[in-house]
């Protein structure tokens, strides 16, 4: 019986956790603006969607990376670097794009931690399954 996935889980569970927190600060920004739909062209509603959204947009194919290099046998040290480098490219983008005015350094920190961890996953991904 193969190892089973542990490195994967621990990622995807934090992962989800930042999703729900950036979604609470959605939805608390909606009910202080008395929005339902749209974002009512408030400002801050509609920084906290894009926040979100930029999360849902980038996040999901990674931990599925993550998994399928876990599943082929990765060293855990890599797939911990992965993972933490997901997380924390996340938050820090998160952190960056929710400010006023914006942090771009920290954006574009983000954004490359979270980018590089998606091709060097994939491209592993990749070669591992030809050779």
């Amino acid at each position: 019986m193969p190892d089973p996935v542990t490195v994967t889980p621990l990622y995807t569970g934090l992962l989800a956790l930042l999703f729900l927190y950036l979604s609470a600060r959605v939805v608390f920004r909606r009910y202080g603006a008395g929005v339902s739909i749209g974002d009512g062209n408030d400002k801050d509603l509609q920084k906290r969607i894009r926040v979100q959204a930029n999360f849902a947009e980038y996040t999901p194919i990674a931990p599925i990376l993550l998994a399928m290099a876990e599943l082929q046998s990765a060293p855990l040290m890599v797939l911990h670097f992965l993972g933490l480098t997901l997380l924390l490219g996340r938050c820090i983008h998160a952190i960056g794009l929710s400010r006023t005015p914006q942090l771009i350094s920290a954006c574009r920190a983000g954004m490359y931690s979270t980018v590089g961890m998606i091709v060097i996953t994939a491209l592993s991904n990749i070669v591992h399954a030809v050779f």
